[in-house]
């Protein structure tokens, strides 16, 4: 993944000097170039991205749900850990999206406006209360043909709860959805092979079209999102920490440091999962029976960094394309976002799938990924140590608030990580 992730940084630089050059001294020859050949690789590329949202959401989020074992044994360890983790990424949206609507990074703007407002007009959303109505389908399979990403939601976490309550029963099934699952990562990493090109092809497209603004923007949007990241990581988690948890942060920090590099290295939860396990128990006390539960989790539905990406992203393309997000709107972006945490699979490139999701919700184009996709390698590795972190945190405030738990470990069910 390293290796990929300098090709991307290098489809990057590549793309806004070839965007740049072709800008400024063949601005007649960009036109043809773009219509040819850098739109059709970015729309392929952007095509095979939505064509695993669906089956991403569906397949992950029944093993997110059944994971977590007999319902009736969960009790309040299991209670308080998704609550911490739901909680806190709801935390994480609403700074992002505050943030971003304070810093209007998307401002500036990348296209012309008029042109916008004449190719796309954003859908009336619906009300609060319809929205929550319409997250129960009526037909499960017309709302995966559809792409309503709520209702198929709903309906992954009911089969999933019924898996997880019929157990041995149904393992045959699980099991099945554990291939499925395998064969969906896989195809995803396949995709994040072609991201360079992609990259490359999206960012030429869009620097050349619009010139030094292109950089502009995205500069500031990667600004904001690592505020947001830091925000995060130093308020949210350092109040646990302090507060509810009564240890150090600064403790904290140094004796999960190794953990959090390795995240950063990685881009990927479910890959240092190990390292942030054998972390949290070996320098910060965390004990095995908390750690097995609550971080493999957490590397399940703990999704804060990404989350915080797709708040900051999904105001700034509204802003770019100059769209207002109405309360209502953002109300709806925000519990798509926590929803989905649940089924965004801890390895790198999942978060722009989600985000493809988020943005089809509220009306805006999808094809506004590639004004972000460029950076977004570089963010997914800040984030992904920010997740892990998280799942750390709440760790340390199970361990230090439930400390009877030990004794009632052999009613508790073993964890397997799915992410």
């Amino acid at each position: 993944m390293q290796n990929l992730t300098k090709q991307i940084i290098i489809a990057l630089i590549l793309g806004i000097a070839v965007g740049l050059g072709m800008n400024f001294f063949l601005p007649d020859l960009f036109g043809p170039v773009d219509q040819y050949v850098l739109s059709p690789i970015g729309d392929i590329f952007l095509r095979l991205i939505q064509m695993m949202v669906v089956p991403i959401v569906f397949v992950s989020i029944v093993l997110g749900t059944a994971g977590l074992g007999d319902p009736k044994k969960l009790g309040r360890i299991g209670g308080k850990t998704i609550g911490f983790f739901l909680l806190s990424t709801t935390v994480a949206l609403t700074i992002a999206m505050s943030l971003a609507l304070l810093v209007k990074p998307g401002t500036p703007g990348l296209l012309d406006s008029v042109e916008i407002e004449e190719e796309y007009q954003a859908e009336e959303t619906p009300s609060v209360v319809e929205t929550l109505v319409n997250i129960v389908p009526t037909n499960p399979i017309d709302a995966m043909a559809s792409g309503e990403m709520l209702q198929i939601i709903f309906f992954s976490i009911f089969i999933g709860f019924a898996l997880a309550v019929l157990s041995k029963k149904t393992d045959k099934i699980y099991h099945l959805f554990e291939q499925a699952f395998d064969l969906v990562m896989y195809l995803i990493k396949i995709i994040m092979y072609m991201a360079p090109l992609g990259a490359f092809a999206l960012i030429a497209s869009a620097v050349g079209g619009v010139g030094l603004e292109a950089i502009q923007s995205m500069f500031a949007y990667f600004l904001v999102v690592l505020a947001a990241l830091l925000i995060h990581a130093v308020i949210t988690y350092g109040s646990v920490i302090k507060f509810m948890a009564k240890k150090s942060p600064v403790w904290f920090i140094k004796n999960f440091a190794q953990a959090i590099s390795v995240a950063f290295g990685t881009a990927s939860s479910s890959a240092t999962l190990p390292v942030s396990m054998t972390t949290a128990q070996k320098r910060l006390g965390v004990r095995e029976s908390v750690s097995g539960f609550v971080q493999p989790v957490g590397a399940t539905i703990n999704m804060d960094g990404t989350a915080i990406m797709q708040g900051v992203a999904t105001v700034f393309i509204a802003q770019v394309y100059a769209q207002s997000l109405s309360l209502t709107e953002m109300l709806t972006v925000v519990l798509i976002a926590v929803l989905a945490s649940i089924g965004t699979a801890g390895v790198p490139g999942v978060g722009l799938i989600m985000l493809a999701m988020v943005l089809d919700q509220v009306g805006l184009p999808v094809e506004a990924i590639g004004l972000i996709l460029g950076v977004d390698r570089l963010l997914d590795m800040a984030r992904t140590a920010v997740n892990i972190t998280g799942d750390a945190a709440c760790a340390l405030y199970i361990n230090e608030t439930e400390p009877d738990l030990d004794e009632e470990e052999d009613d508790k069910p073993s964890l397997n990580s799915n992410a």
